[in-house]
């Protein structure tokens, strides 16, 4: 890799290509091969979205090696890790282990510590108290990316009223992410009433026949409220980087 960084740089000096050419080969750069995994070092470059690292069927030992081939260039998220992946990692500098939703952070991001400049902020709501470890997924991996996030819990259809009391924070939100786990009616209510994209986040949390959370992604995928895409069952990683993406993207316009 480091090569062929080398040789565009020298390309841009001698002024072969261009520095949007330069920008558009670095993007592209090789991988990190490490055999049992292929570190996609650029993919903030390409995307806006570091690499992440999703924890289960990898052992303690891989998760350390990728870490400490990729520590310093990036932040790193690890998902669905345990607090004995956490001890495996945390000598690596800049770690946080948020228990709650089972997620390491690696690093620290430039908008860390401080919040970009967006014109809004993503709501998350969870239906109930059993759905916040994965709504928490979907909120810290949005402020960790640089977005404000305000946290609404345990207010689905078993006591919808609830829901009303925080009507403003869902009315001038940016984008919403609705956990929910059971009948999984909360997103379709929510995107009935305000305004913003809402992003359905299914949980595996429920009785039997929940089916582990595909009775209430199968409720989402059926809603008939316009104006919601749903993301795949305890998927709070990819909730929280869809809302960042559009939270991001308003910014701009």
């Amino acid at each position: 890799m480091e090569k062929e960084i080398r040789r565009i740089l020298e390309d841009l000096h001698s002024k072969k290509i261009s520095v949007e050419e330069g920008m558009k080969e670095l993007r592209y750069l090789p991988f990190i091969d490490l055999g049992y995994a292929k570190i996609d070092s650029h993919r903030r470059m390409r995307t806006g979205i570091p690499e992440a690292i999703f924890a289960p069927g990898k052992s303690k030992e891989q998760i350390a090696d990728i870490v400490r081939k990729t520590a310093g260039r990036d932040i790193i998220f690890i998902t669905k890790a345990d607090e004995s992946i956490y001890e495996e990692v945390k000598n690596f500098g800049n770690v946080s282990y948020h228990k709650e939703c089972r997620m390491i952070i690696i690093g620290k991001n430039e908008a860390n510590g401080k919040k970009e400049n967006y014109r809004g902020y993503v709501a998350v709501a969870s239906a109930g108290t059993g759905d916040i470890p994965v709504a928490e997924e979907a909120a810290v991996t949005a402020e960790t990316l640089g977005s404000e996030v305000k946290r609404v819990y345990d207010v689905g259809a078993a006591g919808i009223h609830r829901l009303l009391d925080f009507k403003d924070v869902f009315f001038n939100a940016d984008v919403i992410i609705a956990t929910a786990g059971m009948d999984g009616i909360l997103p379709g209510v929510i995107s009935s009433l305000f305004p913003a994209p809402v992003i359905a986040l299914p949980t595996s949390v429920g009785y039997g026949t929940g089916i582990e959370g595909l009775a209430a992604m199968l409720t989402m995928l059926n809603s008939c409220s316009p104006g919601m895409a749903v993301v795949n069952i305890d998927n709070g990683f990819g909730a929280g980087v869809f809302a960042h993406k559009i939270n991001r993207k308003i910014k701009q316009i």
